[in-house]
């Protein structure tokens, strides 16, 4: 998969049925030594997507459960 088929999928997480964000307006953390992707890194927002609160959630790559044509399935342990 190439990094433009990427854009537009909606991240959801899995244990909470919530929509977290869309690929595209995230951030990708890229290991600089080893090239590997590390973890997307998704702004807080509010409002409908139109104001970011300022905050985000960082959800490592081990995470990520399923990218299908239309999403990106996490699931992240309670624990984290």
């Amino acid at each position: 998969m190439r990094l433009s088929e990427l854009g537009g999928k909606e991240i959801v997480d899995v244990k909470k049925a919530e929509r977290l964000g869309v690929l595209g307006q995230t951030d990708l953390e890229i290991n600089e030594r080893t090239g590997q992707v590390e973890a997307l890194v998704i702004p807080s927002l509010k409002w409908f997507g139109l104001k970011r609160q300022g905050g985000e959630m960082r959800v490592p790559w081990r995470h990520i459960k399923k990218i299908g044509a239309d999403m990106v399935i996490i699931d992240i342990p309670e624990e984290e």
